[in-house]
């Protein structure tokens, strides 16, 4: 717990430190200690939606995807593998990070307590991109970004500008889920891709 706690405090000032390379917290600790059978690659650290602009901005002259998600949405988890699986296709060209709202900010389980469960999930999907636990409550991270609900995906373009948020706002009559990495978000991040050539 003590470590988790100096990781928050210290995790602004790592990550504006840092120079970013293939994974921006090579340096920190993660949240979880890997056993011998986890891929040493999948990291979890904790982080606020501040952390991930931060990255964002730090990544310019790439396309960036943003999944937010949690462990308690079945949606998020069935689209979850295509962002590993851009990330694998795409690792050069498209920053793929994945941000965690399990934290729902009830004080007897802090935002450590859902770590464990998050990075089983990471290791299970061999989630070698970025990944961020948020250190800031669920409903907070969705009134600060006026999210209705997950799952959703922000694609920034080469210059770090917002390009196109996937979300439920996107739902239309007669389709079950609003967007899919399948048929929205991989020809969209193909098409940019097509565009920066």
């Amino acid at each position: 717990m003590f470590r988790f706690m100096l990781l928050i405090l210290a995790f602004p000032l790592l990550l504006a430190g840092s120079e970013l390379s293939a994974s921006p917290f090579a340096d920190e600790k993660p949240v979880v200690e890997t056993s011998k059978v986890d891929d040493p690659e999948v990291r979890l650290t904790a982080g606020t939606w501040k952390d991930v602009e931060v990255l964002v901005a730090k990544h310019a002259g790439r396309i960036v995807v943003v999944d937010v998600w949690s462990t308690s949405c079945l949606p998020c988890m069935t689209e979850f593998p295509h962002l590993v699986a851009m990330h694998r296709k795409h690792g050069e060209k498209v920053v793929c990070i994945s941000f965690n709202v399990d934290y729902v900010g009830i004080k007897s389980k802090p935002a450590a307590t859902y770590a464990k469960k998050v990075e089983q999930f990471l290791q299970k999907h061999k989630a070698t991109c970025t990944n961020i636990l948020s250190t800031m409550p669920s409903d907070e991270i969705f009134q600060s970004l006026e999210l209705p609900s997950i799952p959703a995906a922000y694609v920034y373009g080469t210059d770090g500008k917002l390009l196109k948020r996937f979300d439920d706002s996107l739902l239309v009559d007669g389709k079950e889920e609003a967007f899919t990495y399948r048929d929205d978000i991989n020809p969209f991040v193909e098409k940019l891709l097509a565009d920066v050539k």
